[in-house]
């Protein structure tokens, strides 16, 4: 089992175990605030990392929460079954490796929106330019406007690109990144991005 299973799984487990429990303290003990996944808090010694493992997780975290946003648009306007269970999967995946990111970036403090101190700019301030595959605020507001077979269309293409820029990401991160974990993941989200990328196009060939 590799490292990151061991170490970053337990840590993102036991983060939730411990946001679950407040209502189990003895009587008597003072609450001191249960920590969450928005504020995790990161014991042990971060394996070694580089500048580009630090921009793989800034960018992915951002790139990710644009995507569950579009995942999220679907619901309310299309009725195709495909689309909708497609966009179901992208947030059941993309969120926890969300939180993994996020883990990352705290054992590097490199994440200041969710270091204790709350203080600095969070990855998610990132210039949308500087994300590859983020779609454009006009793109996104035709989408919120838009419903059924116009809606389902657009959609997959923008999450395609999306998806494309995901890939270039994590390419990226595997080629020039020196934390083993990180590029763990970066594997791993290739692994999973390219067959939804096939499986959209292969759904736009057969629309009008």
């Amino acid at each position: 089992m590799t490292s990151i299973f061991v170490r970053l799984i337990a840590a993102v487990c036991a983060l939730l175990l411990v946001s679950g429990c407040g209502g189990g303290q003895n009587p008597g003990e003072e609450s001191t605030g249960s920590p969450s996944l928005e504020s995790p808090v990161i014991t042990g010694n971060p394996a070694g990392y580089n500048s580009a493992d630090i921009t793989f997780a800034t960018l992915m975290v951002k790139h990710h929460q644009q995507a569950i946003e579009l995942a999220k648009l679907a619901g309310p306007r299309s009725a195709n079954t495909e689309l909708n269970s497609l966009a179901d999967q992208i947030v059941a995946t993309q969120q926890p490796e969300i939180n993994i990111l996020n883990v990352f970036l705290v054992q590097w403090d490199e994440n200041p929106d969710i270091r204790a101190d709350g203080g600095g700019e969070s990855p998610s301030d990132a210039p949308e330019a500087s994300v590859p595959g983020t779609i454009d605020d006009a793109t996104m507001a035709r989408l919120e406007s838009l419903t059924g077979p116009e809606f389902d269309k657009l959609w997959l293409e923008s999450m395609v690109g999306q998806h494309q820029g995901g890939v270039a990401i994590a390419n990226d991160e595997i080629a020039d990144g020196a934390n083993v974990d990180a590029v763990s993941v970066a594997r791993t989200i290739v692994a999973g991005l390219d067959p939804q990328i096939a499986q959209m196009k292969k759904m736009l060939e057969g629309m009008p």
